[in-house]
């Protein structure tokens, strides 16, 4: 198959020089994809932001098409040129069969009408949970949630992270979800285990890194590092998260790292917090659980951590610091969460298990005649 993912934040993971820009969960879900497809014999491109690098240049069998630069254009009217012109535009020298994205925004809409024109398949998948949910898409603009809807009710696949966000799909919009799993690497073995706490997240306001500033309070014993870069419009956030970890002497604050850096800190953590309000399946939790690193954390995906022993799911942002103590004052209760880390991600997330849902959707799209994703009427069971 000719499979181009449109992911524009995708190149810092797939090519190491890059990596000093920011990268977000789905470039590297996106990566990790076009690599393992890219190794089975697929031709795989994808459609990234204008850093400067040559155009149609190829990285581990993935040639790479840029879009535009990351700032380009005058506002308003930058909708139009170059984002939407050097997107299609991408898209065009790709040439592919079937073209992927994830993560709900205008993209969505603009990749969906691209496919539309050119006859082109398009599978989308969902990266969080607000992304199955019209009151709580994190989209800024009325056009941009239009768009998004638009290209999410014309793709020709949906794929999500869990049964919960297809369930929400269902609800809210009618539309049948494929539960599809997650790939992950483990670049560099575990190492000596000297951080007690990981914090991995770019700052922003719904990640709430607040919650780790006061564990660092009430915790002063534990050594805590905190990785994060700012995005566009957080950046007096970053500047003023950065300014008060400074101040504590047990945080390690660490701003923006590459995706390699980042993974040799998850070998020498003891525990991954996460301190969001909203999350779909992080790409933090498989780093740490690969790793043999439990997880605390507010957000469990169908109650995986619950049912698994994966860590500690808590009800409350004040029950995090017990949590912690808990895990950090038993080696032995550690040691045997660490152990089943390592077994469920053997067991469950092996590349070809994983590959199965994506390549299984991928064909049936291609087929002739495919059709579209199923439209759950009112009163149909809504299950996935």
């Amino acid at each position: 198959m000719k499979i181009c993912f449109v992911g524009i934040e995708n190149l810092p993971v797939l090519a190491p020089e890059y990596g000093q820009h920011n990268i977000a969960g789905e470039g590297v879900q996106q990566t990790l994809l076009g690599r393992a497809l890219a190794r089975r014999g697929h031709n795989v491109s994808m459609v990234v932001w204008d850093y400067g690098q040559a155009d149609g240049a190829e990285w581990e069998g993935i040639r790479v098409f840029k879009a535009y630069r990351p700032n380009a254009g005058i506002p308003v009217l930058r909708f139009v040129h170059p984002r939407w012109t050097g997107m299609w535009s991408a898209m065009a020298r790709a040439d592919a069969d079937l073209y992927y994205t994830s993560c709900a925004g205008m993209h969505v809409g603009l990749v969906a009408l691209f496919c539309r024109r050119h006859r082109k398949r398009f599978v989308f998948r969902a990266a969080s949970d607000t992304d199955c949910g019209r009151s709580r898409l994190l989209v800024q603009f009325a056009r941009d949630r239009w768009l998004y809807e638009y290209g999410l009710r014309r793709a020709d696949a949906i794929l999500v992270q869990s049964v919960s966000q297809a369930e929400s799909l269902a609800h809210c919009y009618g539309l049948a979800g494929r539960v599809a799993g997650m790939l992950v690497e483990n670049l560099q073995p575990a190492a000596a285990r000297d951080i007690d706490v990981l914090w991995v997240s770019n700052i922003r306001r719904v990640k709430r890194p607040d919650r780790i500033l006061e564990l660092a309070e009430r915790l002063p014993e534990v050594r805590i590092h905190m990785v994060g870069g700012p995005l566009p419009g957080e950046e007096s956030l970053f500047r003023d998260v950065r300014d008060t970890a400074a101040a504590k002497t047990n945080l390690t604050f660490h701003g923006r790292l590459s995706y390699r850096d980042a993974d040799h800190l998850y070998g020498r953590a003891k525990v991954l917090v996460n301190t969001s309000d909203v999350e779909g399946f992080p790409n933090s939790y498989l780093q740490a659980w690969i790793k043999g690193v439990p997880v605390v954390t507010l957000i469990d995906p169908d109650r995986i951590i619950e049912r698994e022993r994966l860590g500690v799911a808590v009800g409350s942002a004040a029950q995090i610091p017990a949590a912690v103590r808990h895990l950090l004052g038993d080696p032995t209760a550690w040691d045997a969460a660490s152990d089943r880390c390592r077994a469920f991600m053997a067991r469950e997330h092996g590349e070809d298990k994983v590959l199965a849902a994506y390549l299984d959707t991928f064909e049936e799209v291609m087929r002739p005649g495919a059709s579209k994703p199923k439209m759950l009427m009112s009163n149909e069971p809504r299950h996935v």
